[in-house]
């Protein structure tokens, strides 16, 4: 008998009035054996590559949030490395950072190496892995609709102090919170709280260096239920650069982090469909 390979993502529930879902797409280090033979790095660079493309600790942060907040919001946590497939891309030509060899499967490294070999068919791990995670996100959202008429996506990322030659806006301010929005997803009230909430590190920047945020595609540009927000947090605020121990900074992070969704999930109960101007 073959047994189902098990899920490689996880989505951990919170309160049932909880509107907000914490999406954590880039935390992991997991690369199946199967894709690491794909890689043409050796072990040592492949090491370094994970250092530098890996969110290190926002699992533990979005963790934390949710045991330090009033109303526990869900959670959507990748199991795997972003080397294996990344969630957050378009999975067609609509992606901008294919232009860097960054689609939803990377045929080049932080620093414009090659990382698979040239000609490979990116559809085995579309299949495998890019595509049940949409699909089990987008139920999530829906989850969250069906309960209480919202749904609040707030990705949770970090990027390093220093550029790396890969990021198509490397040249840009590197505030110690990057705030990345969508005209459509992300509504006035929902930044404003975010720029409050992580007001106390040194300040707040808008979509750089890193612009946009997460929306499953059956959603995006359609419903304006689902709100968004993308939350980039410069690494030398809570860790050793690259890759290392997590620092004292990560639970105050942490402690924002709630407070933000404690303040939505109480402006969406509170305020119900006025909160898409107002919260």
């Amino acid at each position: 008998m073959v047994r189902p390979e098990p899920l490689p993502f996880r989505l951990v529930p919170g309160a049932a009035v909880s509107p907000v879902l914490l999406h954590v797409p880039h935390s992991s280090r997991v690369v199946p054996q199967h894709v690491r033979d794909a890689l043409v790095l050796d072990d040592a660079a492949l090491a370094a590559e994970l250092d530098h493309i890996t969110d290190a600790h926002t699992a533990e942060l979005a963790a934390r949030a949710c045991g330090t907040g009033a109303v526990p919001p869900w959670r959507f946590v990748n199991g795997l490395s972003r080397l294996v497939v990344d969630p957050e891309r378009f999975p067609d030509d609509r992606e901008e950072m294919l232009a860097v060899g960054m689609g939803a499967v990377y045929t080049r490294t932080t620093h414009g190496e090659p990382l698979r070999a040239p000609g490979e068919d990116p559809r085995p791990l579309l299949d495998r892995y890019f595509h049940p995670y949409a699909r089990a996100m987008t139920a999530a959202v829906d989850e969250r609709l069906a309960a209480t008429g919202r749904a609040i996506v707030i990705d949770v990322h970090s990027y390093p102090s220093a550029a790396l030659p890969y990021e198509l806006l490397g040249a840009g301010p590197r505030p110690p919170v990057c705030l990345g929005t969508d005209g459509f997803h992300t509504p006035p009230g929902l930044l404003a709280r975010a720029e409050a909430a992580f007001a106390g590190f040194g300040g707040t920047g808008l979509n750089s260096p890193f612009p946009g945020t997460y929306v499953p595609l059956k959603h995006y540009g359609k419903d304006r239920r689902v709100s968004a927000l993308m939350i980039e947090i410069r690494r030398d605020l809570y860790m050793a650069e690259p890759g290392g121990p997590a620092g004292p900074g990560l639970d105050a992070l942490a402690s924002a982090l709630a407070a933000l969704v404690d303040g939505l999930t109480e402006g969406v109960r509170a305020q119900g469909p006025a909160w898409r101007t107002s919260a």
